[in-house]
């Protein structure tokens, strides 16, 4: 009994967390100071489309997004056109995206890929482990990191975004010398 309590308290957590009326700067949206910035931590996966892996690692010297989703979140659902433009608008200067799903089962997120189709790769995180790396709660999604050249965490937006917010937070660190 204990345990169907302890699902049900965790499942209205995760859906107030993808409650799409949520202000955008509610949840904590901020650019990082450069001298308050940390390193991220390591973190790398398969893409769930087997197309390839990414390794964060291997991407010091880019300006990297980072997008926690799952498929039955609806901001997530909203947001996503809103990162694609994003990156189409972005990806010419040194800016990788990648999509990180998290506690979730595989059907359905590989249905919501083929839904709102990113042109950009999502790993599968079904523990969510490398969401908690980056200190990224399970009923805080969709949340979208941002990592500098130097490979530190310099933006962390814990709501849904759009192009408006996102693209000069991109661009600013674009700019900023590696």
């Amino acid at each position: 009994m204990l345990h169907r309590v302890v699902g049900v308290l965790v499942a209205f957590a995760l859906l107030a967390a993808c409650d799409s009326t949520t202000p955008q700067n509610a949840l904590g949206s901020r650019k990082i100071s450069v001298s308050d910035r940390v390193a991220a931590p390591a973190m790398r996966g398969d893409y769930m489309d087997a197309s390839g892996s990414f390794d964060l690692a291997q991407r010091k010297g880019d300006v990297v997004v980072i997008n926690f989703w799952a498929s039955y979140c609806a901001p997530c659902r909203t947001e996503a056109p809103e990162l694609e433009k994003v990156y189409a608008a972005t990806r010419a200067d040194g800016v990788a995206f990648v999509g990180i799903n998290v506690h979730d089962q595989r059907d359905p997120a590989k249905a919501f890929l083929a839904d709102v189709k990113p042109s950009y790769g999502s790993i599968f995180d079904p523990s969510a482990a490398l969401a908690l790396d980056f200190a990224v709660p399970p009923n805080s999604i969709p949340a979208t990191l941002v990592i500098d050249r130097k490979g530190r965490i310099a933006a962390v937006l814990r709501s849904q975004i759009d192009q408006k917010l996102l693209e000069p937070i991109v661009r600013d660190l674009v700019a900023e010398q590696a």
